[in-house]
């Protein structure tokens, strides 16, 4: 009988099978490829769903499916293509397939205007898409991480390009391409000192590049580092060589820029993009060599400073968008700043149980925004909105249980894996002073995506209808209220799977996640991290008043106290008939906010400033350096030139040539013995 983990490789090529048939039979096929896509993403979800299960217990496939370049001589590394199915993998699996069966579906109707060219293209692109993001889940090792981690980019170049026909996406799939394209420069080089320092790429076993790191600091073995450099100091530059791309790929500061551009592409990829995809990608590539980062103290502060610096950063450019889709935007960045906090903070369970809800609840409302957007007829500036919630009661029942669990108001899940990961920053940060900072960056930001969230909410669909669109909005179809719906559920009941505060007050055990993840291998568990992050990085936990009761209550209810008070302001403001901007008042801070702080006019400006130095750089070289070369060049060119002439092949030419020579030699020594 076949077995779940043989079937894994089947979960990555169902979904580049899609691809490759829209792409060369699409135009011939119903729906133009469309079918092809649901029916091998529904397959790649049941296979991952039976390898989840499968995965119960703890247990663990490894398995290499192609070597593709092996060392010679005392070099013994190899390059393969594997799988590396675990509690953490196999989760990840569930998550991606289920959201891009979802896309597919809800693309059926919000793709439906395209003509028989463009849609085979984008559904081959949503084919490739999410089998480049299943490739990078189960890579074994780091190498083959990156190979798939530059494919989903490159996917989100073709996808957020995809109306290319317009001025707009091109600019925006260009700069995505390129400014996580700096930052993959980064994870490259982190890539090459990984396999120089270590002669492995591997993520998991005795032989990793985890475990050999980990015997590296204990004096255990001896591992190549750069000149009198130091083992933890070389360690913790190789964390950060690989943070770059994790920064650029997950939109963090100040890699970000290029996610708002991104919402030039369909609303149905950008769910993909930010809920289960690339954005995903970075955060997940930290989790999955978690073991490695929590050896480096240094690396993991700079994590989670900066995460909580995003979280907040990003959540008050939200506060004056007017285009829906814009503010999910920033709320996917600052969401994604979350768990890079957690993670810095040690808190690898929280940053996974908020990878997972996040998946869910901002996928539906993204395409709850898409849902409007075809009901508004590609309108989407909230100001010419309202009055919706009557006209679309399941779009607008779904969307504000996404809204409720975006903004952390209990018992939605957001408010369990926000208010988690704000607890572990918190008691960590009771004896760290960077955590501690990126806590207080978290919970101020609190209030400020909650006020964001529920603006948007009232904006689009509450009051009087602002435009002849609003009072007679485009009807929807199933396929695209069923994926709300789905999503809907999981909004509101997928926190329940990791209640810790709960369990913490009652000795219920309701922490089924965190047992899931501790289940794995030795190496790869969350209690090993745990051991690890107290050994090496010194995390210890602190307490309020010497109770952890008293800790956890005033952890949760600072958190949950802040999501309201956002709501109730954004409530008393918005939920009126006739709303007027109040962030109008905010005067000059409000076109700073709008111009998104002008990061992109500081890097078009630090972008000709570079090119003028290069500039003087180029002059430099090709005036002084160059012509030195060539003037060096230049004599011995002449110099062999009037040589040349002389060799004319005339034996007599040869003879008078030395004659006179000789004679000339003569005549010197002559005159020099008259001189002595």
């Amino acid at each position: 009988m076949v077995s779940a983990f043989e079937l894994v490789p089947a979960i990555v090529l169902l979904p580049f099978l899609s691809f490759v048939v829209a792409l060369f039979f699409g135009r011939e096929m119903p729906k133009r490829g469309a079918y092809g896509g649901i029916a091998a993403t529904a397959g790649a979800l049941l296979i991952s769903i039976w390898v989840f299960l499968s995965v119960r217990g703890g247990t663990v496939h490894e398995a290499t499916y192609y070597t593709w370049a092996t060392g010679v001589g005392d070099q013994a590394w190899e390059f393969t293509f594997g799988a590396l199915i675990d509690p953490l993998s196999s989760l990840m699996l569930v998550i991606v397939t289920l959201i891009a069966l979802l896309v597919h579906v809800f693309s059926l109707g919000y793709m439906n205007d395209e003509g028989e060219t463009d849609l085979p293209r984008y559904y081959a692109g949503l084919g490739l898409f999410t089998a480049s993001m299943l490739g990078f889940v189960i890579a074994d090792n780091l190498l083959m991480a990156f190979i798939f981690f530059e494919l989903v980019g490159l996917c989100s170049f073709l996808l957020i390009g995809f109306w290319y026909r317009r001025d707009s996406p091109p600019s925006a799939a260009k700069k995505a391409f390129l400014v996580t394209r700096f930052g993959d420069y980064f994870f490259l080089i982190g890539v090459v000192a990984v396999f120089t320092t270590f002669g492995t790429a591997a993520f998991a076993g005795p032989e990793s590049f985890p475990a050999l790191a980990e015997q590296a600091l204990n004096g255990t073995v001896d591992v190549w580092t750069p000149g009198d450099l130091g083992v933890e100091t070389w360690f913790t530059i190789i964390g950060l060589l690989i943070l770059g791309g994790v920064i650029g790929k997950s939109a963090q500061f100040p890699l970000h820029t290029w996610l708002p551009d991104a919402m030039q592409g369909p609303t149905p990829v950008s769910a993909l993009i930010h809920a289960a995809t690339m954005v995903a990608a970075g955060v997940y590539l930290v989790a999955r060599m978690y073991g490695f980062y929590v050896l480096t103290p240094t690396t993991m502060a700079i994590i989670a400073l900066v995460g909580g610096f995003t979280a907040l950063f990003a959540a008050t450019m939200g506060v004056v968008k007017k285009e829906i889709k814009q503010v999910l935007a920033y709320s996917t960045i600052s969401q994604y700043g979350y768990m890079m906090l957690a993670l810095g903070a040690g808190s690898y369970v929280a940053a996974t149980f908020h990878l997972m809800t996040h998946a869910f609840f901002k996928a539906l409302l993204f395409l709850g925004a898409g849902a409007v957007i075809i009901a508004m007829h590609h309108n989407e500036n909230m100001w010419d909105m309202g009055g919706l919630k009557n006209k679309m009661p399941v779009t607008y029942l779904t969307f504000l249980a996404g809204s409720l669990a975006l903004a952390g108001i209990a018992p939605f899940s957001g408010f369990w894996s926000k208010d988690e990961i704000l607890y572990e920053a918190f008691i960590y940060g009771l004896n760290d002073p960077i955590l501690l900072t990126g806590w207080i960056f978290g919970l101020l930001a609190v209030p400020v995506t909650a006020f964001y969230t529920f603006r948007m909410v009232f904006l689009t669909f509450h009051g009087n209808p602002r435009t002849e669109t609003a009072r007679n909005p485009e009807p929807l179809g199933w396929n695209v209220k069923g994926p709300l719906s789905v999503l809907g559920v999981l909004a509101v009941v997928a926190g329940f799977v990791n209640m810790v505060p709960v369990q913490k007050l009652t000795g219920v055990e309701l922490d089924y996640l965190t047992q899931w993840l501790d289940s794995g291998a030795e190496g790869l568990t969350y209690s090993g991290y745990n051991a690890l992050l107290a050994e090496y990085a010194g995390y210890e936990a602190g307490v309020v008043a010497g109770s952890e009761t008293t800790t956890l209550l005033i952890a949760a209810g600072l958190g949950l106290g802040l999501a309201v008070v956002g709501v109730l302001v954004a409530l008393s403001l918005y939920n009126v008939d006739e709303p007027v901007e109040h962030t109008d008042k905010l005067g000059g801070a409000k076109d700073v906010l709008y111009n998104n702080y002008y990061q992109d006019e500081f890097q078009v400006w630090l972008s000709a400033r570079t090119q003028d130095v290069a500039g003087v750089a180029d002059t430099f070289d090709q005036g002084v350096v160059d012509g030195v070369v060539n003037g060096v060049s230049s004599v011995s060119l002449v110099g062999g030139d009037r040589i040349r002439r002389i060799q004319t092949g005339i034996v007599g030419n040869y003879a008078l040539l030395l004659t006179l020579g000789l004679t000339a030699l003569l005549v010197v020594f002559a005159l020099l013995g008259g001189w002595i």
